[in-house]
């Protein structure tokens, strides 16, 4: 319909109703012409205008900060590897300034992405130290307080926080350790691609991500599947350490570990174990503690290969 078409529902203009049309406001100081709506739009397209360039600046700064090799990489492995279910998720938040300062000074030595890419030399990166691998460390204390208590036994910590990875080197360089290196990415990728058999001395998984609702639950890391994986990265004998305080996760951890045939519980009651001395209580745990959280270790140890 047109602008001169009749529309009953409108109402008619002074031209043809015959009365005189009202003089329109005249603009005051104190009250300003409203902008049109050619003025908005235009006003809308400078603001994103504005913010796309804002945030092109910041993604710029996030790149310089870390070029390839001086630190992690936002996505190691990229396309080269099938995309499935992942029992993690990549927690963004800010990197202070001695975070990235370790990260800087550390990482070309101490710090390697999960590309997928090579097998890793485990005894020419830790100069022939048994290594153990723990997944997900989070800000590092633990991992750092266990590579001073056993400085023989070198340790290879992987998680995907940025923040954390560079508190953890921040902590291994004030306090001298010599014997951790940190990995940044998946960490199937690396046990399945970048290790090789029998090559670790064990494996600690310390409160992986709960997934606590039912349908999240397939998202869990302990798994029949990540067990026979880990299992061939395991040296015999060697220790699978698993903590978690959530109740229904340690009972599908204990369920699935002792029905692994290549596993089998260090507990002569087939049940969960006392906290070992070695595996330091976290603040985080602590606080779970606090609030009447049990937390439960299993310890399984790799059984021999058959034959």
């Amino acid at each position: 319909m047109s602008e001169n078409s009749e529309n009953p529902t409108m109402p008619q203009s002074p031209e043809r109703s015959g009365t005189p049309a009202p003089a329109a406001p005249q603009p005051t100081a104190e009250q300003p012409d409203a902008p049109g709506p050619s003025q908005a739009a235009a006003r809308r397209t400078a603001e994103q205008a504005a913010a796309q360039e804002r945030a092109a600046r910041v993604h710029a700064r996030g790149l310089r900060m870390f070029p390839d090799g001086t630190g992690p990489s936002p996505d190691p492995a990229g396309s080269h590897f099938e995309r499935r279910i992942r029992s993690f998720q990549p927690r963004r938040s800010r990197v202070t300034t001695g975070q990235a300062e370790a990260l800087k000074k550390w990482w070309p030595t101490r710090g390697l992405d999960i590309d997928g890419q090579r097998v890793l030399d485990l005894g020419e990166m830790f100069e022939g130290l048994p290594v153990a691998l723990e997944i997900g460390f989070g800000m590092g204390e633990a991992t750092a307080q266990m590579a001073a208590d056993d400085p023989a036994t070198g340790i290879l910590a992987v998680d995907v926080h940025t923040p954390g990875q560079g508190n953890l080197l921040g902590l291994a360089e004030r306090n001298g350790l010599s014997n951790v290196r940190v990995a940044n990415g998946d960490a199937i990728i690396l046990l399945r691609e970048m290790l090789a058999p029998d090559s670790l001395s064990g494996l600690r998984v310390y409160f992986p991500d709960p997934w606590p609702k039912a349908r999240h639950h397939k998202r869990r890391l302990i798994q029949p599947e990540f067990l026979s994986l880990a299992a061939s990265r395991l040296a015999p004998g060697a220790v699978l350490h698993c903590a978690t305080d959530w109740e229904n996760y340690a009972e599908q951890m204990l369920e699935v570990l002792t029905a692994h045939p290549d596993f089998e519980n260090t507990q002569e009651d087939g049940g969960y174990a006392p906290r070992p001395a070695f595996r330091p209580l976290t603040r985080f745990e602590g606080q779970g503690l606090d609030k009447g959280h049990v937390v439960h270790d299993l310890l399984f140890r790799r059984v021999p290969h058959a034959g």
